[in-house]
């Protein structure tokens, strides 16, 4: 089952609506909860039909063939103009030659995120509630997002998956982030990037290999890959689905 409502999020640019898509479990019965995986580009993870380019990672699809038992909620993007999405999905302010300034939002997107949404859905759907069992994960800017968020507020997420982020916009920044913040011993980190996609931003292998190992020094249980031959599109980014959610889900007592 998808839910499917609209939202606004105070303090983005734009005033338009956008959809928060939510899956439960076809096979969910009276008492059974269920952790939470968080998506940034909600728009893109279940439905070709709203996907921006027509194709999206087919997140339903391996939800219901792998019986997994978790709550996935895909938040849509900001599709304004004047950059909204890379505004809203920015945990730092940063420049670029094609974009111009990009006032960094990441922040008071992820206040609404933890304060607003997760309480109510929470109050809609049977959640389990507590860090443990609340992920988050996205790709490119949103995979951005998804390690700022993992870092920045470790007490809300306890794993998550970075897809391509978007580590070019502000190295410097994520990685002091990185080093200041106190992370429980328990966060799990996932990231890859597409070898075919190495070439977009200058010498983002070696941003992305620091990134890794700050992490790892740092003591996160960090997992990376280089996707052989990845690119930077969502049909790659299905193919990685089992990739990062078995490191999510793995658990060894």
């Amino acid at each position: 089952m998808i839910d499917k409502w609209p939202v606004t999020v105070p303090g983005m640019p734009g005033k338009r609506k956008r959809n928060v898509y939510v899956y439960v479990p076809d096979f969910y019965e009276e008492g059974m909860r269920f952790p939470v995986l968080y998506m940034f580009d909600g728009h893109n993870v279940f439905f070709d039909t709203d996907a921006t380019y027509g194709k999206c990672w087919g997140m339903k699809e391996y939800m219901e063939e792998t019986s997994t038992a978790m709550i996935v909620v895909a938040v849509e993007c900001n599709h304004g103009k004047n950059f909204a999405r890379l505004k809203e999905y920015a945990p730092f302010t940063f420049e670029d030659e094609h974009f111009g300034k990009i006032p960094g939002k990441g922040k008071k997107y992820m206040e609404w995120m933890t304060q607003v949404l997760m309480p109510l859905i929470n109050e809609k759907y049977p959640t389990l509630t507590g860090r443990a069992h609340t992920w988050i994960a996205g790709s490119s800017m949103g995979g951005l997002m998804s390690l700022y968020a993992a870092v920045e507020y470790n007490h809300v997420f306890s794993r998550a998956a970075c897809l391509s982020p978007s580590l070019w916009t502000q190295p410097d920044k994520m990685l002091r982030l990185i080093r200041k913040k106190k992370m429980e011993e328990d966060t799990v980190i996932y990231l890859d990037y597409g070898s075919r996609e190495m070439g977009n931003h200058q010498a983002m292998r070696e941003c992305f290999s620091t990134c890794v190992k700050t992490l790892m020094d740092k003591g996160v249980y960090t997992a990376s890959r280089i996707v052989p031959n990845g690119d930077h599109c969502e049909s790659c980014w299905e193919e990685q689905i089992p990739f990062f959610m078995n490191t999510l889900s793995y658990q060894r007592d």
